[in-house]
């Protein structure tokens, strides 16, 4: 028996709203806090980006050619990076040259677009395809959607896009009996490979790793070893002794949300010589994965959306309650008008356009929550609002701003 590990980094940063009060509507277009926003960027990049990098660099130079890794980051945040800290572009650039990293493709803006316009979300994959070109030099041959929300539906917009593969989350209500150490393909795009994440094994480093309530804290790296070597030996008759194992996970794992005193780059850093002494392990970058799936691979299907957040694994983290709807319904209901503006080459047309794409990212809606208990903590934590009705109102306001600038109805009151 042996697994393959593949590891995938979402890296991304949203443009982050300013305090925007109704008396300023109509009269500021500037809605977002560049301050902020650079404040952020900055501090991320030297608790994470550059030292987190620095290390997958090291460890790609020590264990050439075996250990491979990718990243799926978001065009928000490519632009911030080549806004407030290019060395961070640059360091990525370096990674890739490498040949031991890959890029994914997903929406340029990180956005729900894949749920409410197929035409937006094609734009928005074709956006991110040029910025990561013009940053980076390379894009991606597998799909990652915004927070892994994925269904039938949104399978079909991707496989219609080109893409041979798409990470999803290994969720307990989608896979029931099935193994998440296995890529399946789609019952509705037979074409496209589903690549499951283990999110269990993938939140012992993103959440559990400094939690010293767990009872496997401190997580040594043998014992995490040992628990993949696990999954090895009960891979399913299915998958004839080649399992797939999907770690993914937020990037800001790695010295933002587990500080460098946790011990959290040390694991790293040990981890893959302890899996590449050990037999039956290889690191694997995910369009290598397509190439061992089966054309006849048994199909999952998705009626409803799943993804990779809050406990219910599914698309309420955005869509949850009626002023989260409300305000995405109002945020796409912009999309002709702003098109129209856009076609007309008015004089802000570029800049509304960006502006508008800067609303849909799926952060703001994500502030709205009003979810309690362990999932409104996280929620509290990204959000900069004091409440989830004042993102609301504060978004609204922008929104109602934004619709005047192309011609369109203001927002319906909430």
């Amino acid at each position: 028996m042996s697994l393959d590990i593949c590891f995938y980094f979402q890296v991304h940063q949203p443009w982050r709203l300013r305090r925007y009060p109704f008396r300023e509507v109509g009269h500021s277009h500037d809605y977002f806090d560049a301050a902020v926003n650079a404040e952020i960027l900055r501090r991320v990049a030297q608790k994470c980006y550059l030292p987190m990098n620095a290390l997958l660099a090291e460890l790609i130079e020590r264990y050439r050619p075996h250990f491979r890794v990718a990243f799926s980051i978001t065009a928000t945040a490519l632009e911030q990076m080549a806004a407030f800290a290019p060395e961070v572009l640059t360091s990525y650039r370096r990674l890739l040259a490498t040949g031991q990293v890959e890029l994914l493709a997903e929406t340029s803006h990180h956005s729900l677009a894949a749920l409410y316009s197929p035409r937006e979300f094609a734009a928005q994959v074709r956006h991110h395809r040029a910025v990561c070109r013009r940053l980076l030099g390379a894009t991606g041959r597998v799909f990652r959607n915004t927070e892994l929300i994925t269904s039938d539906a949104v399978a079909a917009q991707v496989a219609a896009l080109g893409y041979g593969g798409l990470c999803i989350e290994g969720a307990d209500k989608l896979f029931g009996w099935r193994s998440v150490t296995t890529p399946y393909r789609f019952a509705a795009a037979p074409s496209l490979v589903a690549l499951p994440r283990h999110y269990r094994l993938s939140d012992d480093i993103a959440f559990r790793f400094s939690d010293r309530r767990w009872t496997a804290w401190p997580l040594s790296v043998e014992r995490y070893a040992d628990w993949l070597q696990g999954e090895a030996e009960a891979l399913p008759p299915e998958a004839h002794g080649r399992g797939f194992l999907g770690l993914f996970m937020d990037y800001e794992t790695f010295g933002e949300h587990q500080w460098a005193d946790t011990g959290i780059f040390d694991f790293m850093r040990a981890l893959p010589g302890e899996l590449l002494k050990r037999r039956g392990f290889r690191f694997i970058k995910p369009s290598e994965a397509l190439a061992h799936v089966p054309a006849d691979a048994a199909g999952l299907s998705m009626p409803t959306p799943f993804s990779w957040a809050d406990q219910e694994r599914d698309i309420s983290a955005w869509d949850g309650n009626a002023i989260q709807r409300a305000a995405l319904t109002e945020a796409f209901a912009l999309e002709p008008f702003v098109r129209r503006h856009h076609a007309r080459h008015a004089a802000d047309a570029v800049a509304t356009l960006e502006d508008w794409r800067r609303l849909l990212t799926s952060d703001h809606a994500y502030y709205m929550s009003t979810k309690h208990w362990a999932d409104g903590d996280v929620h509290q934590y990204f959000s900069p609002f004091e409440s989830p009705y004042d993102a609301c109102i504060n978004y609204m306001n922008v929104l109602a701003d934004l619709a005047a600038r192309v011609g369109a109805p203001a927002p319906r009151p909430l």
